[in-house]
């Protein structure tokens, strides 16, 4: 169930879960404040809480209004679309075979039975990225554990709403979002390498900024590049 609190002209819905500490968060596109909460902690509690974070919250959202966003998908020809960074013009072609994607020079073409939904083509699509981001992560994975001194239980790719990744320090699992495969290499690199370093230190804490400073001294550009490059058309919820 979700309550909702307001800070001034700025709504915030509150879940209250099953968890220790409490949450904070700002969904783009439009800035939706959301926080999770202990299942005992009062609303007055929360609102406090949201009042000390009242200038942070204002921060993000200023940035998402401000940041450049995809328009609509469509899927239609000569629609961009992107891979690794790079920019790709969408070729359907129909045929009544088992649905394809294929890079060609500067192109991608997207093959897909004939009357093929939206959503169809946006679910072969999505699959495909998937499948691109699998393949590239492993060696990565390698790589960075290595550097780090660390073991990943598993690597798990999928569509996330609201982050680039995450990481459970207790079992040891990282979770990676299918969009990198959208994203410049060196953006990957770097999700991969911070998600194993929380292996090591779990928050973003002094220790972690000085793992990440030393084994990949330019995360911080990654990062701002990422974070730069435009966001997805549709509501992130959560």
């Amino acid at each position: 169930m979700v309550t909702q609190i307001h800070l001034g002209d700025i709504a915030v819905d509150v879940v209250l879960k099953d968890i220790k500490n409490i949450h904070l968060s700002v969904h783009p596109p439009a800035g939706k404040v959301r926080i999770a909460a202990p299942l005992r902690m009062d609303l007055d509690t929360i609102r406090v809480f949201a009042i000390t974070k009242l200038a942070w919250i204002k921060n993000q959202q200023k940035k998402l209004r401000e940041q450049e966003r995809e328009t609509p998908r469509e899927y239609l020809d000569r629609e961009s679309h992107y891979v690794w960074g790079k920019r790709y013009l969408l070729k359907l072609i129909e045929m009544e075979a088992t649905p394809s994607v294929e890079l060609k020079h500067s192109t991608m073409l997207l093959q897909l039975r004939p009357e093929a939904s939206i959503e169809k083509k946006q679910e072969v699509l999505d699959a495909w990225y998937r499948e691109q981001l699998k393949a590239a992560v492993p060696a990565l994975v390698a790589k960075w554990e290595k550097a780090l001194g660390v073991k990943a239980n598993k690597i798990f790719v999928q569509k996330m709403k609201t982050k680039w990744g995450s990481c459970n320090p207790i079992a040891g699992n990282i979770r990676l979002n299918t969009d990198l495969a959208k994203k410049p290499p060196a953006c990957v690199e770097y999700i991969v390498a911070h998600e194993l370093a929380h292996l090591l230190e779990r928050h973003h804490s002094e220790r972690f900024i000085r793992l990440m400073d030393a084994h990949m001294p330019q995360w911080r550009h990654f990062r701002d590049v990422l974070n730069s490059l435009p966001l997805a058309h549709q509501e992130w919820g959560y």
